[in-house]
């Protein structure tokens, strides 16, 4: 799961992006808002911790392009104590969650699982595709009632196909999920074909069926014929 932190204070972006990178997400850090449209504009990203206060333009303003430009990502907004109206306004303009400074990362961490299952799962607490049963909070997945001995990166791809199931998915789509902005340095993105062919195997060895398919000169879709 990728996330962009816009943060001017940089010793807590790097805090915020330490903290998350333990738990599991791929992070980007913007520092103030030329930064962030920039990011925006060349990543896709599942969730947004954006500060409201920047040194170059206001969070709000970068909210509401986010907004008119129908950005999928869901929006957690940072103020200040006495910053009420601001965070009025952008909850208005559609953001998901605030938070006020100071914050623990751990309810940082708890904001953004929520916003993110909530987006992409509608809440479920599990994720079923037939025979396939997923339990995002705690990274297990089942095949049959069989649990799946799954890489981290083998349980995100999963994650990712059956959040786009039906879809046709490019190599570098992929690979910018797994790997953030990292994969922009990749020289070649054969490890892809590696996890994808890790994770058939392990499904179909389960009794589960072949629902990752591969497309020509594209990349995969994942769902059933």
């Amino acid at each position: 799961m990728n996330i962009l932190i816009i943060e001017d204070e940089k010793e807590l972006a790097q805090s915020m992006r330490h903290f998350l990178n333990q738990e599991g997400y791929i992070c980007d850090v913007a520092l103030n808002f030329e930064e962030a449209y920039e990011n925006i504009q060349l990543h896709s990203y599942d969730c947004i911790v954006l500060d409201i206060m920047l040194p170059d333009g206001s969070g709000l303003d970068l909210l509401q392009k986010l907004k008119e430009e129908h950005s999928r990502a869901g929006v957690i907004i940072v103020s200040a104590k006495n910053a009420l109206d601001d965070k009025i306004k952008g909850l208005n303009l559609g953001a998901d969650d605030y938070l006020t400074k100071p914050f623990h990362l751990p309810e940082l961490s708890a904001r953004v699982k929520s916003i993110i299952r909530r987006r992409q799962f509608e809440g479920d607490k599990q994720v079923v595709f037939r025979e396939i049963r997923v339990y995002p909070d705690e990274h297990r997945v089942f095949v049959n009632g069989t649990e799946l001995d799954l890489t981290k990166k083998e349980f995100e791809l999963l994650m990712y196909l059956i959040g786009n199931k039906n879809r046709a998915l490019t190599r570098e789509a992929i690979a910018e999920h797994l790997l953030g902005d990292q994969a922009d340095m990749l020289d070649s993105l054969n490890f892809i074909y590696t996890h994808i062919k890790n994770l058939r195997k392990k499904i179909i060895n389960a009794g589960g069926g072949d629902y990752i398919k591969t497309i020509y000169a594209i990349g995969y879709k994942f769902g059933e014929k």
